[in-house]
């Protein structure tokens, strides 16, 4: 399925403050089954009685725990309690009424933009089954990025983005148009810079870099990726409105998103 849903992307841009519910790969290549364990948050839209399609990305970090972000599911009403109203896919490619989903409730993090400077914009889905064919991706030791800055491991250090979100190929500057596929892609970006909170990476294409657009919040930043190694580190939250520069995305290794997931999972 091919659905190449233009988009003006001036007509987004008003939309996208801190943080954009659908924030797609940009200046990547589709992922196949490089990434099994990245999927695909689905929710019926309009809410609640459209069809169920993508919102968001995420990924399987136990058999029966998915991660992505507070804001893809933090408008629904009911946002302060549990609500089973999603679903997630991992299939290649979403089609609508033919992929294979997973129902499960969502739980966001009460904290979750309370600060701007440690966002907490970090959400779990809790599906009804442990799915037993995926190997969950590892999450990261506390601290892991700061002792690689420390240790001056960060600068040139390469991420890969993963997501199901809107296409860019133009590599021009400036607002562009993109498409919508339903493909889960992928994109390698270059360390920009660490924060209390955020990991930012370049995505800018004319250093060769790739990164995330509208589509992929919730979605992971491997490091080691390709090797028995491979971390999440991050996850997609923010960017610049055009998806060519800066990828801002929040880190998972620091004491508030550890002491969340810490109710979910047993960490590192």
């Amino acid at each position: 399925m091919k659905r190449k849903l233009l988009v003006v992307i001036t007509a987004l841009a008003a939309a996208l403050l801190v943080a954009t519910p659908v924030f797609g790969i940009t200046f990547g290549q589709p992922d196949g089954e490089t990434h099994p364990n990245v999927g695909a948050l689905l929710v019926a839209w309009p809410y609640p009685d459209g069809p169920i399609d993508i919102v968001c990305s995420g990924t399987l970090i136990s058999p029966t725990v998915f991660l992505t972000a507070a804001h893809c599911v933090n408008w629904m009403p009911g946002d302060d309690i549990p609500t089973d109203d999603v679903y997630v896919t991992f299939d290649t490619e979403y089609e609508i009424g033919v992929s294979t989903i997973y129902p499960g409730t969502y739980h966001v993090n009460p904290n979750a933009w309370h600060d701007s400077a440690d966002a907490e914009d970090i959400a779990v889905v809790v599906l009804d089954n442990p799915i037993t064919t995926i190997a969950p991706a590892a999450l990261p030791p506390a601290g892991l990025l700061d002792q690689m800055k420390a240790d001056k491991e960060l600068k040139g250090e390469s991420f890969v983005a993963v997501g199901y979100g809107t296409v860019r190929d133009d590599k021009s500057g400036g607002p562009h148009p993109l498409y919508w596929e339903g493909y889960r892609r992928f994109a390698t970006g270059t360390y920009n810079a660490l924060t209390k909170g955020w990991l930012k990476i370049s995505m800018n294409p004319s250093t060769g870099d790739g990164g995330t657009c509208y589509g992929d919040s919730g979605g992971p930043h491997f490091i080691n990726d390709g090797t028995e190694n491979a971390i999440v580190v991050s996850l997609t939250v923010t960017g610049d409105t055009n998806c060519r520069a800066t990828d801002v995305t929040y880190r998972l290794d620091i004491p508030s998103a550890r002491e969340y997931l810490d109710d979910f999972v047993v960490l590192p």
